[in-house]
């Protein structure tokens, strides 16, 4: 399958769920390019920008398993064919 470029934002509702975003984020090591966070200390959010470079089914496996976390919402933008 064609590798495509993406962005995955979480927004991190669960602070405690960040042991779980890690080890997600490291078992799709390979496609996860860079990763950008903001912890807004002030409010109860954070925010992850993660750029990707893989396939569809890669990019949004790693999304859904994100998103499936409770209090984390995940959503991914890919380029075009």
């Amino acid at each position: 399958m064609e590798k495509r470029i993406g962005t995955i934002t979480l927004l991190v509702a669960d602070r405690h769920q960040s042991t779980n975003i890690n080890l997600i984020i490291s078992e799709y090591a390979d496609i996860v390019l860079c990763r950008q966070g903001l912890p807004f200390h002030d409010r109860p959010v954070a925010v992850i920008a993660l750029i990707v470079e893989g396939t569809v089914n890669q990019i949004n496996s790693i999304c859904g398993k994100l998103g499936r976390l409770e209090g984390v919402q995940a959503k991914a933008i890919v380029t075009a064919s």
